[in-house]
């Protein structure tokens, strides 16, 4: 049996290799800024999220190819209630999004990817493009701080470009948690795929975390200096 679950192990990840490398040729994209992420050692990847999330395969590719590392990405805790999605996301380097969890992955020397906008982004209405959704969202800085590793904004132009919305479109709604319930954007592409348009990455310089017994205003003006430097590659990315 566990040579059977093994193999089942691998193969979905080999699909999901071949997935990602065809989405990203698919999207002609690229990575700018990857001599900011370093060969080794623990660092905190934190960026912008496309709709649905759709671009993060092609995300992770390109950072494998570029440093050999493969990033772990915390994911929505709401996913690991689904019992298929939560066997199959820890093969593909998905993290149950908990501080602990990331915690720990940090002091193995992983590099651990971020998204504080998590499901708010994913599922963005049509004028939330390439809008930041990190009201209150300062797990990240607090686990930046605790694990005393920097970290390192990206971020991703044409995530939010793969996808059209259809006029007064209905949305289906899909709670995540007890206390949160999102509504799914309807959306369109090419026929069955996503709209071929170019995914341009911008890595920026690391910032080291602030101490781990930071003030709670120390610990949000790191959060908005952070989210400030995403901005900023957005528009690098924007006019690359």
């Amino acid at each position: 049996m566990d040579t059977l679950f093994s193999a089942a192990r691998r193969a979905v990840f080999r699909l999901a290799e071949s997935g990602a490398s065809l989405s990203a040729r698919y999207h002609r994209a690229r990575l700018l800024g990857s001599e900011h992420i370093d060969s080794h050692g623990p660092l905190l990847l934190v960026g912008n999220h496309g709709v649905w999330g759709y671009e993060t395969p092609a995300f992770f590719h390109l950072v494998h190819q570029a440093t050999g590392r493969y990033p772990l990405g915390l994911a929505e805790r709401g996913f690991f209630r689904i019992p298929l999605i939560r066997t199959v996301l820890p093969w593909l380097g998905g993290v149950e999004g908990t501080h602990d969890n990331a915690l720990s992955a940090l002091h193995e020397g992983h590099l651990v990817v971020c998204y504080p906008g998590g499901a708010r982004e994913t599922f963005k209405r049509p004028q939330g493009r390439y809008m930041l959704r990190w009201e209150g969202a300062l797990g990240f800085v607090r686990l930046a701080a605790r694990a005393g590793v920097p970290i390192v904004p990206f971020a991703g132009f044409g995530v939010d470009d793969t996808f059209l919305y259809p006029p007064g479109e209905e949305r289906l709604c899909v709670r995540l948690s007890e206390k949160e319930k999102y509504r799914l954007p309807l959306v369109l592409g090419l026929g069955p795929l996503p709209l071929p348009v170019r995914l341009t990455f911008a890595v920026g310089e690391p910032h080291e975390p602030p101490p781990a017994n930071a003030s709670e205003s120390r610990l949000k003006a790191f959060q908005e200096h952070v989210a400030a430097s995403v901005r900023q590659l957005l528009l690098r990315a924007c006019h690359a």
